[in-house]
Order: C-alpha cells, then sequence, then structure tokens
C-alpha cells in the first residue's frame, strides 16, 4: 500500500495582519452572510470592535505555499471512524449553518496524523462566498477555491468539554476540505436536500444517519500546521488538517446553498 504524501507547514507560510500590541486589525469572515451584513462601514457583529488575539502569531487561515512544506515522514494517515448514528440535527446561527453530533461518546473521532491520542467530532460546517470566485479561508499557492468544508473534533483526552477544549492549547483538531465545481456529489446531496428548512436565523431541524467521511476526498494526502480559530475569539487551539484534494460539488448545489444563505439573515 502507498504511504500517503504528508506534509507539515513551516510557520513562515502564517498569512495574518496582526498589530504589535497583538491586536487584530482587520479580520474579515469569507462567510457570504457575514460579508453582506458589512453595511455603512460597520462590520458584522461578530468582528465589531478590537479583538484580543492569544499569543497572535499562530492566526489562521493562511496561504499554504506548497514549494515550503517540509514532507514529514514519520507523520502516519490520518485515521477518521465515524458513527452515523451519532448525527443529531442540523441548524442555522445566523451565519452559516452547522451539522452537530452527539460528542458524549468516541463513537465519532478522528486519530492518527499529528493527533496523540484520539478526537471527537462535535460539528461540521462550510465556508463560502457571495460568488465561486471566493469562498474558501484557506488557499494553495494563492489559488482560492468555491467553499471549504470544516470538521471540527476536541481533545477528549485532555479536556471535559468542548467548550473548554475551544480556549485551551492543543484542544481541537479541524479537518479542512476545498469543494471544486465538477460532478454532482450524491454524498452532499442528503445535506443540500434539507437546507431549505434551516433558511432562517436559529432554525433547528432533526438530521439523523449522516457519515460525513463521504465529504472527504478519496485520496488521503494532508497538510498539517498548528493554527488557530478563523471567527472569534480566535484563539490558538487548533490543529489544521488540510487536505490535499478538493472534493467535487456541481454548480446547481452551489447554487442552492446560495439561494438559501446568502440572503440578509
Amino acid at each position: 500500500m502507498r504511504v500517503p504524501s504528508i506534509l507539515t507547514l513551516s510557520r513562515r507560510l502564517v498569512r495574518c495582519v496582526v498589530h504589535p500590541d497583538k491586536r487584530l486589525l482587520v479580520r474579515r469572515c469569507s462567510l457570504a452572510a457575514c460579508s453582506l451584513q458589512h453595511k455603512d462601514a460597520n462590520l458584522h457583529p461578530l468582528w465589531k470592535g478590537p479583538l484580543d488575539v492569544p499569543g497572535g502569531s499562530r492566526q489562521s487561515p493562511i496561504n499554504i505555499r506548497v514549494r515550503d512544506s517540509v514532507f514529514h515522514p514519520n507523520l502516519a494517515p490520518i485515521s477518521t471512524q465515524y458513527d452515523p448514528n451519532t448525527c443529531l440535527h442540523i441548524w442555522n446561527n445566523g451565519y452559516s449553518f452547522l451539522v452537530e453530533y452527539d460528542d458524549c461518546t468516541n463513537k465519532s473521532v478522528v486519530s492518527g496524523g499529528p493527533l496523540e491520542n484520539p478526537f471527537r467530532l462535535k460539528q461540521f460546517h462550510f465556508h463560502w462566498g457571495v460568488n465561486n470566485d471566493w469562498g474558501s479561508e484557506h488557499t494553495v499557492d494563492s489559488k482560492v477555491f468555491p467553499a471549504e468544508l470544516h470538521l471540527v473534533h476536541w481533545n477528549c483526552t485532555k479536556y471535559r468539554t468542548f467548550e473548554e477544549a475551544v480556549m485551551e492549547d492543543n484542544g481541537l483538531v479541524v479537518i479542512g476540505v476545498f469543494l471544486k465545481l465538477g460532478r454532482r456529489n450524491e454524498k452532499l446531496q442528503k445535506l443540500v436536500d434539507i437546507l431549505p428548512s434551516v433558511r432562517y436565523k436559529d432554525a433547528l431541524t432533526e438530521f439523523n444517519y449522516f457519515d460525513p467521511s463521504g465529504l472527504l476526498p478519496a485520496c488521503s494526502d494532508y497538510w498539517t500546521y498548528s493554527g488557530s480559530l478563523t471567527t472569534p475569539p480566535l484563539t490558538e487551539s487548533v490543529t489544521w488538517i488540510i487536505m490535499k484534494k478538493p472534493i467535487e460539488v456541481d454548480h446547481s448545489q452551489v447554487i442552492l446553498v446560495h439561494q438559501v444563505f446568502v440572503t440578509d439573515l
């Protein structure tokens, strides 16, 4: 079996704007739902005011420069074990939609790679833009993708709750997957079909038996680096695992997301 090509990113790749006092100067979410609410020069409430960034030297997202990435022969492939029965619901938080999972047990976890222990799946969500020209948060050699999937996991060995893990070192693992236009994605369609039911803020709908491993690319190659949340509180608690290969979605699937969520929520 071929050993996956696994790359570790140098911190030279960090793309962030930080004042010497370690306050972030300007930080806009790439979510269309957020960007559409930048009215009268006022930022979306999520981004208003100065933001204290703990440390401030490992802020995400970054531009992955492939030439600067370093092969790490000791990193194993990542392993995901997701139980579809742990899928609970989908809800609209006012900026995006999240699919949440029961994280009381180790039935849905990621392990391997740079991780010393399993991390439990908490939720997944997407980032997209007003159009397909700018949707992903991370970029590869400055290439932008129409959207980016984030599968969020927390360190249940080191911390008691997800909320605690968010604020602490080595608390989270986020798997990032780029989306590109291409063939219809049948694994994604079940999710696309239910989106109209959570069109409005705070809408919540039961969403059962969904295996998010179907949203991972067949190629297991990845980049990894230590970074931060890309939305407040911006804590540098995240080990990022960015899959090298994107998954495909067709134009109609992207259009429906835009129709449902690119609105003034």
